[in-house]
């Protein structure tokens, strides 16, 4: 049974009131918990679990420094074009949003790759606009050899490929895999993508286990917080994740919980996700899951990053650009959102050690393997 099954027999209505209807008694019992199942997971996601924020913050960190040490592992995005054939309303690269398009040559790769090579990143995500024309399968088996050669981990954020294409980007040296719901509520994913191929629910729902099949060694999912209920969205993710665990369980997996941010032409969050609420959000993951990764952008406010980091977060970026050649070139109004920490990589790793945690800028080699 695939993940799209599996999802068409979830009662959405019927979880949501579960959700909201869980008491004291069922957060005190995840709290309790040797071992934590999706119940436990929708009690600690619950309004109910708002008063025990601080216990489970308590908890949280153990468990984290227990799995991860101290350790707080550093990527960074290169944005390699944003053109897109997609309408998202919540996104800077729309295909009708009146801004120019660009995708990076040979030199112009080589040129961002030189600059983030010299502030310390050996972890790398390329990201780019979905477009499968002009930047699709191609394109990537293009340029991921070139970006292999100067960095031990390379990961993907682009348009869902088939199982082939996924097993041919990880021959050329592909080790990660993103891929967002954005909202698992398909009223609300139909609202929000009105043209191209990313209007597929389904197909975008069961690419996880497309990237699983080809062997891709870690798969991230993520919902983008705002578009409808953070509460709902969270927990649907948690059953997505559960579901990988168990089948594809030689994958590693990672979790991103981006609030929606101001972009051109974008809309505002339908519900508000409270920085409390993302607290919560990031405890409740750490408790349900001890080996699971998570990572936090530089969406954040940098005094709320700091507090968010010995919670649960695994992986952070730092002094990012989220346009393409925006290393080399910054501030060209081609960028997909508005960012909030702008600290360099530099600043952030001595915050970072200021506050008792440790910097990895690599911690995977593929000889080992």
């Amino acid at each position: 049974m695939s993940f799209s099954d599996y999802f068409k027999q979830l009662d959405l209505d019927k979880l949501s009131m579960q959700l909201y209807s869980c008491t004291a008694n069922d957060v005190e019992r995840a709290l309790a918990a040797p071992q934590r199942d999706i119940d436990h997971l929708m009690a600690l996601l619950s309004p109910a679990a708002s008063a025990y924020l601080e216990q489970m913050a308590q908890q949280a960190y153990q468990i984290t420094r227990q799995r991860f040490g101290a350790n707080i592992g550093m990527y960074l995005p290169l944005y390699l074009s944003n053109l897109c054939a997609n309408e998202c309303d919540y996104c800077g690269f729309s295909m009708s949003n009146k801004l120019k398009r660009k995708t990076l040559s040979d030199d112009e790769l080589l040129a961002e790759i030189s600059i983030i090579k010299q502030r310390g990143f050996d972890s790398i995500l390329l990201v780019s606009g979905e477009h499968e024309t002009k930047v699709g399968i191609d394109y990537f088996s293009h340029v991921l050899p070139i970006v292999k050669q100067h960095f031990s981990y390379v990961a993907i954020e682009v348009q869902p490929l088939k199982t082939e294409e996924y097993q041919a980007l990880v021959a050329l040296g592909l080790d990660a895999v993103m891929v967002y719901q954005e909202t698992y509520q398909p009223i609300t994913y139909a609202k929000h993508h009105t043209r191209g191929k990313k209007q597929d629910f389904v197909y975008r729902l069961t690419t996880p286990e497309r990237v699983a099949s080809a062997g891709v060694d870690k798969i991230g999912l993520g919902v983008l917080l705002g578009l409808d209920d953070w509460r709902l969205d969270a927990l649907l993710m948690g059953y997505h994740l559960s579901y990988l665990e168990r089948r594809f369980w030689r994958s590693r997996y990672s979790i991103s919980l981006p609030r929606l941010r101001p972009c051109t032409g974008g809309v505002p969050p339908k519900v508000e996700l409270t920085d409390k609420g993302l607290v919560q959000m990031i405890c409740a993951f750490r408790l349900f899951n001890a080996q699971l990764e998570i990572s936090l952008s530089t969406r954040e406010e940098p005094s709320f990053r700091n507090n968010l980091l010995p919670l649960g977060v695994t992986n952070i970026s730092a002094g990012s650009s989220t346009e393409p050649g925006g290393y080399q070139n910054p501030n060209t109004q081609l960028d997909q959102f508005e960012i909030s920490d702008e600290r360099s990589a530099s600043e952030m790793a001595n915050t970072m050690r200021t506050i008792g945690l440790n910097p990895v800028w690599k911690d995977w080699e593929k000889a080992w393997c």
